[in-house]
C-alpha cells in the first residue's frame, strides 16, 4: 500500500510538472527563464513545483484582475481628472516627437508642462525636503516606501506623520511587507492609534494569490495635498543617510515635483492603495500649477500587471533615442538581452555610453551576475565605472543634453518584470544640465573597469559569475 501511494505521488508530481512546464513555456517572459523552469519541472518536479508557484509566475494576476474589476470606477475618476490636464499638455521644443509618443504610450499618461522638478542629492537633502513638506500638509499625505526601518530616521518619519494625523490631516501609509519585514507591529500600531491609515501592499492577498510573494512594491512615492510629490531611490533607514558601518557613505538621488505631474504619482499610489485595501480614495485631482514656463514631466509607472514590459521598454527607448550620450547609474546591473544589445549598438554608433555601478556589493548574487557579460559590453565601446566612496543606490539616466530620468527602476530582471516601479521622465535642458553636473561629480569618484581587469580574474570567479547570471530570471 505504501509503495502504491508513493508511486501515485511520484506519477502525480511528474504529470503536474509536465503541465506546469507547458505553462512556463507559454508564459515565461524570457527564453532563459523558460528553459530553466522547464528543465527543472520535468526533471525534479518535487522541488521545482513549489518553487515555480512562488518564484516563476510571470504576471501579478491578482492585480490584473483587480485592475479589470475597478476599470469602471477608475474610468469615472480619470474622466474627471484627465481633461483638467488639457491646458498643460505640451511638448518641449526640438527633439524627436515620436520619442515622446512612445514614452506617453508606455506611461499611459501625458507629458505636461507647468512643473517644477527639484533635484535632491543624497539623504540629508531629501529628508529635509520631505519632512518640511509633511509638516506643511493641510489635507492629506500619501506615502509609500519599499523599506521602512524602526531606527532613528524611521521614528522621525513616524512622529512627523502622527503629528499631522492628530491635527486632522488624512495620512495613508503603504509599505511592502517583504521589504519592511523587520518593521515591528508596535511601529504600525502607533501610526494607527494616532489616526493614520496603514496597509501592507499585500502582494499575496487572497487564497488564489497566496504564493505570489515574489512580486514586490518597490515604489517610493509621497504626495502632499495633490500639489507636491517625491519619487526616487531613497527608502527610510539610517543607512540612507550614510550612517551605516557596513556601507559607509550612501549615494542616492531623489526628486521633488510640483505641478500637474504630481497627479501621475498620485494615480500610481491610488491604484496600489486600492489593490491593498479595496478602498477608492477621494483625492484632489485639480492640477496645482507651480509655474507657467517650467519643466516638462511625465510619470511612468511600471509593474508585473502591465501588458507590456514597461520598465525594460522605457530603458531601451531611452538608449535607442540617444544621439550623443546615454549615462546610466544602477546599483543592480543585470539587464536583459534587449537592453544589453541596445547599449552595445549605441556605443557602436558613436554614442558616449557610460554605466556606473557600485564598488561594494549589496546583493552578492546580483552583483556577481554583472561580471559575466561586462567584457563583451566594454569591447563594444560601453564604458563601465565603479563608484568608490560608499554604496551607490541611485537610479538615474541622462540622455544627450535634454532629458533625464529619476526613479526606482534598477537594471535587472526584478525591476523589469517582478517589481512595481515608478520613474519620472523629465525632457528639459535645464534639468538635464543639473543631472549632468551631478553625474560628472560622481564619475570623479569612480574607477573605470577594463577588459584586462575582468580577464585577469581567476577561473573560479568567472564560473561563479556565470552561474549567478543563469539565475538572473528569478533574482
Amino acid at each position: 500500500m505504501t509503495a502504491w501511494l508513493l508511486g501515485f505521488l511520484l506519477l502525480s508530481s511528474h504529470i503536474l510538472g509536465a503541465m506546469t512546464a507547458v505553462m512556463a513555456l507559454m508564459s515565461s517572459r524570457t527564453s532563459q527563464g523558460a528553459i530553466a523552469w522547464i528543465l527543472c519541472l520535468l526533471t525534479f518536479p518535487y522541488v521545482a513545483l513549489p518553487l515555480y508557484w512562488v518564484f516563476g509566475r510571470p504576471r501579478f494576476y491578482g492585480y490584473v484582475s483587480a485592475r479589470e474589476e475597478r476599470d469602471s470606477t477608475m474610468r469615472r475618476v480619470l474622466m474627471r481628472f484627465r481633461p483638467k490636464l488639457s491646458p498643460w499638455l505640451s511638448r518641449p521644443l526640438g527633439g524627436n516627437p515620436t520619442h515622446l509618443d512612445a514614452i506617453e504610450r508606455l506611461a499611459m499618461m501625458p507629458v505636461t508642462t507647468g512643473n517644477r522638478a527639484r533635484l535632491l542629492i543624497n539623504g540629508e537633502e531629501t529628508f529635509d525636503a520631505l519632512f518640511a513638506a509633511i509638516k506643511a500638509a493641510e489635507d492629506y499625505i500619501l506615502i509609500q516606501f519599499f523599506i521602512v526601518r524602526n531606527d532613528e530616521l524611521g521614528v522621525r518619519l513616524k512622529q512627523a506623520l502622527m503629528k499631522r494625523a492628530e491635527r486632522g490631516v488624512r495620512v495613508c501609509f503603504l509599505y511592502d511587507e517583504i521589504g519592511s519585514r523587520k518593521l515591528p507591529d508596535g511601529y504600525l500600531k502607533d501610526l494607527i492609534e494616532s489616526g493614520c491609515e496603514v496597509s501592507a501592499f499585500n502582494s499575496s492577498r487572497g487564497w488564489r494569490h497566496r504564493f505570489q510573494i515574489n512580486f514586490r512594491n518597490h515604489r517610493k512615492i509621497t504626495v502632499i495635498d495633490g500639489r507636491v510629490g517625491f519619487v526616487g531611490g531613497l527608502n527610510v533607514g539610517n543607512e540612507y543617510l550614510g550612517h551605516s558601518e557596513r556601507y559607509g557613505a550612501w549615494r542616492d538621488t531623489h526628486l521633488k515635483l510640483e505641478g500637474p505631474s504630481v497627479m501621475g504619482l498620485q494615480e500610481a499610489f491610488w491604484e496600489d492603495w486600492h489593490w491593498a485595501t479595496g478602498e477608492v480614495l477621494s483625492l484632489e485631482w485639480e492640477p496645482r500649477i507651480s509655474c507657467e514656463e517650467c519643466q516638462h514631466v511625465v510619470i511612468v509607472p511600471s509593474g508585473p500587471a502591465d501588458r507590456r514590459e514597461t520598465a525594460s521598454l522605457l530603458v531601451q527607448q531611452a538608449i535607442h533615442s540617444s544621439v550623443s550620450r546615454i549615462w546610466i547609474t544602477s546599483p543592480y546591473f543585470v539587464p536583459d538581452q534587449g537592453v544589453q544589445d541596445a547599449l552595445k549598438l549605441a556605443a557602436l554608433r558613436g554614442v558616449d555610453v557610460r554605466v556606473m555601478i557600485p564598488e561594494r556589493p549589496d546583493h552578492l548574487l546580483v552583483f556577481l551576475s554583472a561580471f559575466s557579460f561586462l567584457s563583451e559590453m566594454i569591447r563594444s565601446g560601453v564604458r563601465v565605472f565603479r563608484y568608490q566612496p560608499g554604496f551607490l543606490h541611485q537610479k538615474v539616466m541622462l540622455m544627450d543634453s535634454h532629458t533625464a530620468t529619476i526613479g526606482t527602476v534598477n537594471l535587472d530582471n526584478r525591476s523589469f518584470r517582478l517589481n512595481f516601479e515608478v520613474t519620472a521622465f523629465v525632457p528639459d535642458h535645464q534639468f538635464a544640465a543639473e543631472v549632468e553636473a551631478m553625474l560628472e561629480e560622481d564619475f570623479r569618484h569612480c574607477r573605470e573597469i577594463s577588459c584586462e581587469e575582468l580577464d585577469a580574474r581567476p577561473m573560479w570567479r568567472k564560473l561563479v559569475s556565470r552561474a549567478a547570471y543563469l539565475l538572473a530570471p528569478i533574482q
